[in-house]
């Protein structure tokens, strides 16, 4: 069984084809929680190659949060994929279970059941999609820091 590329996922959701060279993509153990760990450290690591050390901590946060669901909810292989295109970075996190997460209350005591909360808060935006093997759920977040999306501001504060 051939897993879909991300890319393909990207340009089906989006519209749009990746950047070379702004794509990454790992395999993960799918029985190991050390995975969450080293999905923080590919994340982190690949983010500074690519220079948005501003978004490190939010995407390491919801990351992590991605791929400890598909190690909880799902089965089989697991990858994480980065891209960064016109000002958005992506990360997905795809899996062999093909039915899609949903938001749920925890209650006040409850250990668990906040994650997609913690993406939807602090992702642009966020979602899922089938994919022949299972599923890929991805967030975006802006690539550019508010001086660079509104470069006039930066000269008024500046002065």
């Amino acid at each position: 069984m051939n897993m879909v590329s991300w890319s393909r996922i990207w340009t089906a959701a989006t519209g749009r084809r990746p950047v070379a060279g702004r794509t990454a993509s790992w395999w993960l153990p799918a029985d190991d929680f050390g995975s969450v760990r080293s999905a923080r450290r590919l994340t982190r690591d690949k983010l500074a190659d690519w220079g948005f050390k501003a978004q490190t901590e939010v995407a390491e946060l919801l990351v992590s949060e991605l791929v400890t669901n598909a190690l909880e909810h799902a089965y089989g292989q697991v990858r994480l994929s980065l891209f960064a295109e016109d000002g958005l970075l992506r990360c997905e996190v795809e899996d062999e279970n093909p039915e899609l997460p949903h938001m749920r209350t925890a209650g006040p005591a409850a250990e668990s059941g906040r994650g997609l909360f913690l993406v939807d808060a602090l992702s642009c935006c966020w979602g899922g999609v089938r994919t022949p093997r299972g599923k890929a759920i991805w967030f975006e977040l802006p690539t550019f820091t508010h001086a660079e999306a509104c470069p006039l501001d930066a000269l008024a504060f500046a002065a």
